[in-house]
């Protein structure tokens, strides 16, 4: 694929994505009262989102800590927090380029020239966080008091990244290794081997997994109650449980790839899984709103510490664009 062809498909990617959360966020805005999102969006007093704010920039120097020890800190942690906020501004603020993941790991890749490692550590911490979040939805329920079909649905979703995640690391090395065994003449061996051993080595340290999840659910769960500040002050009034329960299956589902960091895909997921349990509509759409406000200001951030570190937006989309081909 040529250079021109390249960034024009990147371009089309970002404005479908762009479209989509602009059509979702118009259905919300259409049939919701607007007078009330933009009541609750402006009820929050400024020093409790700069509060927010300043709390979920820890959270997140913290999630850098926990993909950095899973990549065996293989490179200073300053360069795995430039990363990680160069991360969040591709996914939130930079158009174009080929998404948090890649820019991350391919910032660590030009620190560790090792990508079969960096590729196996991107998908361990991917795995962690989405078992993490799965692990929330299980809390809330329980504090709810459990039972009724949303559990046995929660339930099997934990268990399926569960399986994957052990699958991964532990049967992928001797799946692959097996499968070159029996097909020796099969194309990308060196970088298969290599990237099997890099989750053969994190198999090792089960005990290295069981913190990062340990860990990673505890910077969730802050996360989760810091939007659970940011209701009070809107006025949302259901049950803590119920926010461990949407939340995460919110997050989960802002993962698709039809919105611009999770841009109406978040607000609208939230709405409907906090029906169910009292939550006004309008209210809560308009606490999504300014948590959407931490995470681009977040991803503003990141896209400044890039640009005062010589990384500009092109170089970075240059090099995670080659990463992820």
């Amino acid at each position: 694929m040529s250079k021109p062809a390249g960034l024009s498909a990147m371009w089309r990617k970002w404005l479908i994505r762009a479209g989509g959360s602009a059509v979702i966020l118009a259905v919300l805005f259409w049939f919701l009262p607007r007078e009330a999102i933009l009541a609750g969006f402006s009820a929050v007093p400024l020093s409790l989102f700069v509060s927010v704010f300043g709390v979920f920039l820890l959270g997140h120097v913290a999630a850098a800590a926990k993909w950095w020890v899973l990549l065996d800190r293989g490179f200073p942690f300053l360069l795995a927090l430039k990363a990680h906020f160069g991360g969040l501004a591709a996914n939130l603020c930079l158009p174009g380029v080929a998404g948090g993941d890649a820019v991350r790991a391919a910032m660590a890749q030009a620190a560790m020239r090792d990508g079969p490692k960096v590729a196996a550590g991107a998908v361990a911490d991917r795995l962690i966080d989405m078992l993490a979040l799965g692990f929330l939805s299980l809390i809330g329920l329980l504090m709810l008091g459990g039972g009724g079909a949303g559990a046995g649905v929660v339930t099997q979703a934990v268990v399926l990244v569960l399986v994957l995640l052990l699958g991964t690391v532990f049967g992928m090395p001797w799946g692959v290794r097996m499968l070159y065994r029996l097909k020796p003449g099969l194309p990308g061996q060196g970088f298969a081997l290599n990237m099997a051993g890099g989750f053969a080595a994190l198999g090792r340290r089960p005990g290295l997994l069981f913190v990062t999840l340990g860990l990673s659910m505890a910077i969730q769960a802050t996360f989760v109650m810091l939007t659970v500040q940011l209701s009070y002050a809107v006025g949302v009034d259901v049950p803590l449980g119920a926010w461990f329960v949407a939340w995460p299956l919110a997050k989960i589902f802002a993962v698709l790839p039809i919105s611009l960091g999770g841009l109406g895909v978040r607000e609208a997921s939230m709405a409907a899984l906090l029906a169910q349990f009292g939550g006004s509509a309008p209210e809560v759409v308009a606490t999504g709103l300014v948590w959407q406000g931490v995470l681009w200001l977040t991803g503003a951030l990141g896209a400044l510490i890039l640009l005062v570190s010589g990384l500009g937006a092109r170089p970075v989309e240059k090099v995670a664009s080659e990463f992820s081909e």
